[in-house]
């Protein structure tokens, strides 16, 4: 039975290009491979096809040779897939590639086998005028530092740490499985490389020590809920003097007592009185920035009625520009009247017509012509 075209078993064009090929190959590699396909012969089958294509199309020189002669450039030992130590070798690269285990395998690690530290999260909440002025916040954080007795080696002073004899210094032991191995972790360094057997006194060994920093943190004008501050090289101290990670601030804003946000825009619902709604008037609302805006209300407005106040509203991240302030009102009908304020109410309702209660006037006329038309049909 004649071999399939290579391409066509990776599924790509001839034009593939390098970083292409390796994707397409490494999707197909982790779908048929044997661990996720226990038993299952066509998929075994399967999986050397592709690891077989790869190994000729990811190679710049036996690529060209099979554009330009086929499968018949690799027949009679023409250098088509390797043999077992290739195979190892070459899984044991996509494996680290796949798991983000691989530590290479250029020599042992020992001191060279530096780790930056873990990245922290701290959660700050501010307030709605924190978040429109900006300010200076300062924090307490919980995190590891590097160990000032040994200097992060982890090692008493005047001791050094040994080459670790399970896997030479590499950190990595191999294990082969089937046709293939895998290399994990050493068991015995925990993938240092290296074994201390005097460890220092103030860290136990492990380089570096817990403790709680005071940092200042600069919170912009005009930042959103949710927003991220990365605070570079501020979160854990790396293992064996390795490079310290990152502290993210999240922010989250607390709700205001008067204003909702949206994006930019600041929206605030003003009760008014019955009498100013029906005769006009003016009146004042507050603003974030402390001062206070006068809003001139007409005569007759209706509940719902909104006024903006140009770049009264919140601050925009890093840009001069404002948002807007919306003032939305809420005509508030009286309630607990004394018998003269009743008495004129009911003067005054006596005095109303049609033209004083318009949308009251126009909804109950089209009620009457709904009722009549029904009236009318039945």
């Amino acid at each position: 039975m004649s071999k399939r075209d290579y391409y066509e078993i990776l599924g790509v064009s001839r034009t593939v290009t390098e970083v292409e090929l390796k994707s397409s190959f490494r999707k197909l590699a982790m779908q048929h491979h044997p661990d996720k396909n226990p038993g299952d012969k066509q998929a075994e089958l399967k999986f050397k096809e592709i690891n077989e294509a790869y190994q000729i199309l990811s190679d710049g020189q036996k690529r060209a040779a099979y554009d330009r002669y086929g499968h018949q450039a690799f027949e009679n030992g023409g250098g088509g897939g390797g043999g077992p130590a290739d195979m190892s070798d070459f899984m044991s690269d996509i494996f680290e590639s796949f798991f983000g285990e691989g530590r290479g395998r250029g020599g042992p690690r020992g001191a060279n086998s530096r780790e930056r530290g873990a990245d922290l999260r701290y959660n700050l909440e501010i307030g709605l005028e924190e978040a429109y002025s900006g300010k200076n916040e300062t924090i307490r954080v919980p995190t590891s530092v590097t160990c000032e007795v040994c200097s992060g080696t982890g090692a008493k002073a005047g001791s050094k740490s040994r080459q670790c004899p399970t896997c030479g210094g590499h950190g990595r032991v191999r294990a082969s499985q089937g046709f293939f191995s895998v290399e994990r972790t050493c068991p015995t360094c925990n993938g240092r490389g290296e074994i201390i057997d005097d460890p220092c006194t103030g860290c136990q060994g492990a380089g570096r020590v817990t403790r709680e920093r005071t940092l200042s943190v600069n919170i912009p004008a005009g930042v959103e809920d949710g927003t991220r501050i990365r605070l570079a090289g501020e979160g854990e101290a790396g293992l064996r003097g390795g490079p310290a990670g990152d502290l993210y601030i999240f922010l989250s804003i607390k709700p205001h007592a008067i204003f909702q946000r949206d994006g930019a825009d600041l929206f605030c619902r003003v009760p008014i009185g019955l009498t100013s709604a029906a005769l006009g008037g003016e009146i004042e609302v507050p603003t974030l920035n402390g001062e206070k805006a006068r809003v001139k209300i007409p005569e007759g407005t209706q509940t719902g009625k909104q006024f903006r106040l140009k770049a009264k509203g919140m601050s925009v991240l890093r840009s001069r520009e404002m948002g807007d302030l919306y003032i939305q009102v809420l005509v508030e009908t009286p309630q607990k009247l004394t018998p003269r304020q009743r008495e004129l109410l009911m003067e005054f309702e006596r005095e109303s017509s049609g033209a004083t209660h318009p949308e009251t006037a126009g909804f109950f006329g089209r009620v009457k012509d709904f009722l009549g038309g029904l009236g009318g049909s039945a």
